[in-house]
């Protein structure tokens, strides 16, 4: 017998993405009466709730649910005591899903034994031109996001410390508690490291995929990997906790450091300031070898390189301003 689902999407102006979600849930290949769908949305002031209502009333299993707080770890929470079914999966309103997505996490969650799976996230965009073809190369590669498997792929199933979204059973939220509240970003990596202390498996599976739609221009990509870089470090300190997080999500910041760190002592002594010139180079000729072997007609080289440098210095000076930032933090909190 097909287990119950509870299908979690927090979402907040989302109405260019907001349609092909509902579509693919949709199109899921499992038992619509067996779901429940809760889009849990902080308040948009485009047509996304106009549009998540649409068909609420054609589907009543879906449910339009307000988030006064914005965030997203509160919406998780707030649908998750909300939720009926005996699975819980989160999903993100800015991608699709394949066919078989729910079907085969909710087998290999059982199959496994296992606290969390996942799939893939296969990066593309809507809009295709050489400057958005050149990010969705760059959010794709090794390079560009490091060594998170859920983002370049796998063959067979791996256990892994991560997964995109993730597929629970319900149970797992009274045994390990609910998203940290504090975390406006990585409250999914966090509670995935709390199943991983506890003994638990989490696995990336090969057979199915979400297609997750990338921010589309320099400056969103620049001001989205600043928020991520910066609540690296936050994480770290509401976690009290350094291995909330992995050693890859750190690397921007020591590359940034090792630029600005030796311009700041060469006001000591100046020949210190090779060291940043020795590293910027060292970096410069890794990006354009691996944008030389990336660029091809749909793209330009120019952008190849320009998303690396753009993507890491915006996610280092992120986590750096965070660093910065936590002085203030903990003097208010006192």
């Amino acid at each position: 017998m097909e287990k119950s689902v509870s299908i979690i999407v927090p979402c907040y102006n989302e109405e260019k993405y907001i349609e092909n979600c509902l579509n693919s849930i949709l199109d899921f290949d499992y038992p619509l009466d067996k779901l429940e769908v809760f889009f849990i949305d902080g308040m948009s002031n485009d047509l996304t709730r106009e549009i998540i209502l649409k068909y609420s009333k054609q589907h009543s299993f879906i449910k339009l649910i307000d988030n006064p707080k914005k965030t997203v770890p509160f919406a998780l929470n707030k649908a998750i005591k909300l939720a009926k079914g005996e699975i819980i999966i989160r999903l993100d309103a800015h991608a699709s899903y394949s066919k078989n997505y729910i079907k085969y996490l909710v087998e290999n969650l059982q199959k496994l034994n296992a606290a969390n799976v996942g799939v893939v996230w296969k990066t593309d965009v809507y809009n295709k031109n050489k400057k958005s073809l050149a990010i969705k190369k760059v959010l794709s590669h090794p390079i560009g996001v490091g060594n998170a498997h859920f983002r370049t792929g796998v063959t067979q199933t791996m256990e892994v410390d991560t997964v995109p979204f993730g597929c629970w059973r319900k149970e797992s939220f009274e045994k390990h508690g609910f998203f940290n509240e504090k975390l406006t970003r990585n409250q999914d990596i966090e509670f995935n490291k709390r199943i991983i202390n506890a003994g638990e498996k989490i696995y990336l599976l090969p057979n199915a995929e979400c297609v997750y739609y990338a921010r589309e221009t320099f400056r969103k990509i620049s001001k989205n990997n600043f928020q991520n870089g910066m609540w690296n470090i936050l994480t770290v300190f509401y976690t009290k906790d350094l291995t909330s997080l992995s050693l890859r999500h750190f690397v921007p910041l020591f590359f940034v450091l090792s630029l600005f760190l030796p311009l700041l002592f060469a006001l000591i002594y100046w020949p210190i300031c090779i060291i940043s010139v020795f590293s910027f180079i060292l970096y410069l000729l890794l990006i354009i070898s691996i944008s030389i072997k990336l660029n091809d007609k749909t793209t330009s080289f120019f952008n190849l390189v320009y998303t690396f440098f753009i993507l890491h210095i915006s996610y280092g000076i992120g986590s750096l301003t965070g660093i910065l930032k936590l002085p203030f933090i903990a003097i208010k909190k006192d």
